[in-house]
């Protein structure tokens, strides 16, 4: 019994760095604002990241919570108070929890850290 328990903890951290969307890519300085006109999302990663996606994917920047912030979890929607075309740190947003009409209290977004997939080199004839 304690071999196939070995081999499943040993399984699980290969499963994480597989379903880890910034895994393979490079940090950059972390900006105050990003344009949402440019991004697609947001994706709830867990209750402490939040990611918005730019373009084909090359780009994903990579945000959450300052604190706590009620039911932030996968598969909840967002409700974000846009002013102009950017979100910024320190905005607010509530969180829509799926079968519920009332969302949670205001939270708001930490700074945003870009994570960008290296260029491959292109291969020559």
């Amino acid at each position: 019994m304690i071999r196939p328990l070995a081999a499943i903890g040993l399984a699980l951290p290969l499963l994480a760095a597989k379903s880890d969307p910034l895994a393979g890519r490079i940090a950059g300085t972390p900006q105050r604002c990003i344009t949402l006109s440019l991004t697609n999302g947001p994706s709830i990663v867990d209750a402490h990241t939040i990611l918005y996606t730019e373009g084909a994917g090359r780009r994903v920047w990579k945000t959450g919570p300052v604190g706590d912030c009620p039911s932030l979890e996968p598969l909840t929607t967002l409700i974000v108070d846009v002013y102009g075309g950017q979100v910024c740190r320190n905005d607010r947003f509530r969180v829509l929890t799926p079968g519920t009409t009332i969302p949670s209290a205001y939270c708001r977004f930490t700074e945003f850290t870009p994570y960008t997939r290296p260029a491959t080199p292109r291969k020559r004839d």
